[in-house]
Order: structure tokens, then sequence, then C-alpha cells
């Protein structure tokens, strides 16, 4: 069995107040790159939050494709004997991508067209990141029941199975 300190090494639980945070910053990168859209995604391609606009039906499919090939770059990477890279771009047509990883946990992922450029992408990405870097890992080091929030009582189960059975 997994204890609970492992699972919150391995995945990281936001809060609102995380998510602001973390929209104050890709909101910043927004307006000073030009780009159309950032997300951050964890790792295992669950999208954590998006700002900016709309770039897909669904912006779930976006992080779960856009961490899936993160990860087979980091194959590439090691068959080339890296450890990984740290960042991975796809140009289209019209829309191109720039995924960045940030602090070992997740992936800053920008959508840009022709109002923004690469070079600009990058800039900015790389600085963003640093600060996001910072707000994981105070995120991760936070202890568990140790950020001012109430835990789930003991009795929750119990209590929670007899709400549902009341309602019907």
């Amino acid at each position: 069995m997994v204890s609970d300190d492992q699972l919150r090494a391995d995945r990281l639980v936001f809060y609102a107040d995380d998510v602001d945070r973390i929209d104050h910053e890709l909101d910043g990168f927004l307006e000073t790159s030009g780009a159309r859209c950032a997300m951050l995604i964890d790792e295992s391609g669950h999208l954590v939050t998006r700002r900016g606009e709309s770039v897909a039906h669904s912006p779930e499919s976006v992080a779960a494709l856009a961490a899936a090939s993160f990860a087979a770059t980091r194959e590439m990477a090691r068959l080339l004997g890296e450890e990984s890279f740290s960042s991975l771009f796809h140009q289209g047509a019209r829309e191109s991508v720039q995924i960045e990883h940030v602090g070992g946990r997740a992936l800053f992922t920008v959508v840009f067209d022709e109002r923004s450029n690469l070079g600009l992408v990058r800039y900015y990405a790389r600085e963003r990141c640093g600060h996001l870097e910072a707000l994981l890992r105070e995120i991760a080091s936070r202890p568990a029941g140790g950020d001012g929030r109430e835990g789930l009582a003991e009795d929750f189960t119990s209590s929670a199975a007899k709400a549902l059975d009341d309602l019907f």
C-alpha cells in the first residue's frame, strides 16, 4: 500500500489560492510574450490551470497529448545519452507549441501564433518557469495538514455514507 507521504511526493495537491498564484504567473507571461494560451499541466497529463484564449474543444486532451509528447521525448533523450530535454517545440502552419519542464513536476505549455515568435516565447517562458518552479517547491514542501486547512473528520466516510443514504 502507498503511504500518504508517498502520494504527496508523487502528486501535488493544489488549492484555490495555489491556482490563483499560478494563474497570475500565466497571465503575466501571456501579457509579455503575446502568446495565445498558457497551461500548467502535471507530468501525468492532468490540466492544472489554463489562461488565455481557448485553443481546442478540449484543453484536457491537449494537456494529455502534451504530456505524452514530452514523455516520448524524454525517452529519446535517454537513448541519446541525455538525462532529459528541458523543452520541446512543435511548429505548425498556424499554431506552434512550446513545452517547458518545470521543476521535475509539471509542464508549462504555451500555444502561440504569428502574433508572437519563438524567441519571445522561449525567453519569457524560461523566466516564468523559475517563478513556477518556486511555487511548486513551496506547494510540495507544505506539510500534510500544515497549510491551515482542516483535514477530513475521522467519521467522514460514515457521515458521507449516511448523507447519501438520506438522499435516497
